[in-house]
This record gives C-alpha cells, sequence and structure tokens, in this order.
C-alpha cells in the first residue's frame, strides 16, 4: 500500500540526508533490510495510532535542532565502580574509557566487529528490531538499524559483578547521535547494564537484549541534564525460561523524550519488569512511555510501574500493553500507571492496554492522575515542615513505587539523592 503523500514527503527528506554504512555482508545485509523496512513503513506521524499523544516532527526532521552543551555529572553510578564506556556525540572515546574487558564478559564495539565476516551479533543485530515490529510498526528503531555506525556489543558468560556504565557527553551543540547496542546474556548470567548522560541534541538509541534461560539482565538508566535534548530509544528484548529483565529509567529533563520498550516472554517462568520515574517543568517538557509486553509461555510474570510528576504546562504519555497469547496460562500481568499533576495547565495522557488469550491469568491495570493530596500537605506544614519541604517529600513518596523497581538499592538510593536535588532546585 502507498503511503500517504505528506508521510511519503517527510519520509523521502529524511532518507536523502543518510546514507547505509559498509560493513561486513552480514551488517550490510541487516542495514539494508531495515532501510527497506523504513521505506516502506514510512516515518512516523501525528496521525498514527501510537504517536497521536506525541509529535514526532523534530525526531524525524532532516537535521537536529541545536541544544544547550551542559557539563555532564559523571559522578553518578560511581560508587557502583562500574566498567565505564565513553561515549561523545554518539563516537566512542577509547582514551576516556575502561578496557573492554572483564571476569565472564565480552565487550566490543559496533564499528569494529562490522569489519567482521563472522561475529557473535549477527544472529542478534536487527533481528529483535525485526520482531517488534509486529503488530505495531516502529520505523525509527528500524532506521537506527540501517543508519548507526556505533554501539556496544555485550556478552555475558557469567555473573558479571562489575556493572557495565555507558557515559554519553556532548561537544557540539547539534550533535545528531544514533547508537545500536547489541547485549547477549547466557544461561545462567547475570549482568547489569547502566546508562548516563547528554550525549546528543538529538540522540536515538536501539539496545536489542537477549536472555537466555536462567539469565538475568538489569537495566538502570538516567536521562536528565540536557534541557533542549529530543531523544527517542528502543529497547527490544527477547527473554526465555526461567529468565529475568528488569529495566528502569529516571527521566528529569529534556524538552521531546520517546522512550519505547517491546518484550517477548518466551520461556516458562520469564519475569519482565519496566518501570519508570519521570519529573517535568514547563510547557516545552514532553515524555512519552510506550511499552508493550508480550506472554507467550507459562507462569510468566510482568510489571509495568510509570510515575510522572508535572508541572507548569509540562505533558507525560504512558501507553502499554500486555498481550497474553493463548496457552500463556498462570500469566501474571500487571500495569499501573499514574501522574501528581501540580498546577492545572500540565496534562497526563494514558493508554492503558490488555489482550487476553487465555483464561487462567491475572491481569490488571490501571491508571490515575491527581493533585497533592491537602490533607497530607496540612499534617506535615502542622508540624513545621515548610510547604516547599512537604510538597517534595509528597513527591518522592509518590515515586517511591517505581524506583522501588531497581534491584540494587545502592543505585536505587543514587536515583534518590538525584531527584531529590532536583526537586529542590525546582521547587516553586
Amino acid at each position: 500500500m502507498a503511503l500517504p503523500q505528506f508521510k511519503q514527503d517527510a519520509t523521502d527528506a529524511r532518507l536523502d540526508a543518510v546514507t547505509v554504512p559498509d560493513g561486513a555482508a552480514w551488517l550490510t545485509q541487516a542495514r539494508k533490510d531495515a532501510m527497506t523496512r523504513t521505506a516502506t513503513m514510512g516515518l512516523p506521524h501525528r496521525r498514527d495510532e501510537y504517536w497521536k499523544y506525541t509529535d514526532p516532527a523534530k525526531l524525524v526532521a532532516a537535521d537536529a535542532p541545536a541544544a544547550e552543551v551542559l557539563d555532564d555529572d559523571d559522578a553518578i553510578f560511581s560508587d557502583a565502580n562500574p566498567l565505564t564506556l565513553v561515549f561523545v556525540d554518539g563516537v566512542f572515546d577509547a582514551a576516556a574509557s575502561d578496557d573492554l574487558k572483564g571476569e565472564n564478559l565480552e565487550i566490543g564495539r559496533l564499528a569494529e566487529a562490522g569489519a567482521q565476516d563472522i561475529h557473535w551479533a549477527k544472529d542478534l543485530y536487527g533481528v529483535l528490531e525485526l520482531a517488534g515490529q509486529n503488530p505495531v510498526q516502529r520505523p525509527l528503531a528500524s532506521l537506527n538499524t540501517a543508519t548507526a555506525t556505533d554501539g556496544v556489543l555485550i556478552r555475558a558468560t557469567g555473573p558479571v559483578d562489575r556493572p557495565i556504565c555507558l557515559r554519553y557527553r556532548r561537544k557540539e551543540s547539534a550533535a545528531d547521535a544514533v547508537l545500536h547496542h547489541v547485549v547477549r546474556v547466557e544461561a545462567g548470567a547475570k549482568v547489569t547494564l547502566l546508562e548516563t548522560g547528554s550525549a546528543a541534541a538529538r540522540l536515538s538509541t536501539v539496545t536489542e537484549v537477549s536472555v537466555a534461560d536462567g539469565g538475568e539482565f538489569h537495566h538502570v538508566r538516567q536521562q536528565g541534564r540536557d534541557h533542549a535534548r529530543r531523544m527517542n530509544t528502543h529497547t527490544f528484548a527477547r527473554i526465555g525460561e526461567g529468565s529475568v529483565f528488569k529495566s528502569f529509567t529516571l527521566s528529569l529533563n529534556g524538552v521531546l523524550t520517546r522512550n519505547d520498550c517491546v518484550i517477548e516472554m518466551l520461556g516458562d517462568d520469564a519475569v519482565a519488569h519496566v518501570a519508570g520515574a519521570c519529573v517535568g517543568d514547563g510547557e516545552g517538557f514532553h515524555h512519552d512511555d510506550t511499552v508493550f509486553i508480550t506472554h507467550d509461555a507459562l507462569r510468566g510474570e510482568s510489571r509495568q510501574v510509570f510515575k510522572k510528576v508535572l508541572r507548569n504546562g509540562a505533558v507525560g504519555v504512558f501507553q502499554g500493553k500486555i498481550l497474553v497469547k493463548e496457552g500463556a496460562q498462570k500469566t501474571d500481568g500487571y500495569q499501573i500507571s499514574q501522574s501528581l499533576l501540580l498546577d492545572d495547565d500540565s496534562q497526563f495522557l494514558a493508554k492503558p492496554e490488555l489482550e487476553i488469550y487465555a483464561d487462567d491469568v491475572a491481569c490488571s491495570h490501571g491508571s490515575t492522575s491527581g493533585a497533592i493530596s491537602e490533607e497530607a500537605l496540612f499534617y506535615l506544614r502542622s508540624r513545621g515542615v515548610s510547604e516547599k519541604a512537604a510538597t517534595n517529600l509528597l513527591t518522592l513518596a509518590f515515586l517511591a513505587e517505581a524506583l522501588e523497581e531497581i534491584a540494587d538499592e545502592g543505585l536505587a538510593d543514587d536515583l534518590r539523592d538525584r531527584l531529590a536535588g532536583w526537586l529542590d532546585r525546582h521547587a516553586g
């Protein structure tokens, strides 16, 4: 079917500005296939069902709008003693990074793997992204697969003691970064991936994660600092029997953020938790979490926990779906999305969905919006707590359920401290 003209024009303008990078045969073919998918689907438009709450125009434009360069906070996650990999304007900085090695760990770069005819990433690069295009098309992810020239390839063969931290830094005001990461967790292995930093004026990332039977993947991400940043991220995960996938994102700033997470639970007794806490200030702030979890095995457990605090015209979006396929009995699916609106100008737009084809399941979803409890605020004020401090305490309490999804308490405490500091600086 031909694309509508308005969509065809936007797609042609963007694709004319990019090229498919050269590489080994397997990578070149994956990139060409992804480019074909992008051209066929067309880039997203506000008229598309899953973009009706978020205008993707600045994400699909040929050029990235400039954004002020701010100093990065490199202290976050430092207490975890991570193995740190640094990217500057979307390009790996070897001099600023740790050695790419560790026990039970194999790390490489997409830029280098692309020159190898044989590489373990061949079975994953673009494969999970392609699987995630059905039933909802995600053309920005396929565009990333087609054009990314750098990223990390992580293979865990056993328990990895040190977290891996991807630190994104920026020098150019109009940096337009495209990164594609691939993570393979072998049977019984365990690894934690951290992400933080400014990265680019416009950032596109795709992370494909394969967790084999009995494996564990933990992901903690902070999106902060850049006030004028525009970004879209995609996480595609495939998890096996008895495996664990947990991902948490803290978002503090940015003009436009869209985080997509697509998970296929293919093995019995698998666990998938996706959570996020977001605080937005100002009518230029727009934050969108879109999640799609598919249960395709027995006794799967999934949780979606998203909390957003919005004020001064900020906009928050949540679109979450739990799909339980026929035969996926004993599924336990939980989804909650809530917003705390600190004024009458902010908005929270939610689209929670359940689609169930099995008859022995326990699935629930809920979405609420509201203001700070006047009774709770009065209680704290009557005991000598200032209005500013009381508001911040109640805000942190509201966000607590999402932060509790982080398995590592040290990492959770670090993010709580950052969040408390942000609230204190932005208190009205």
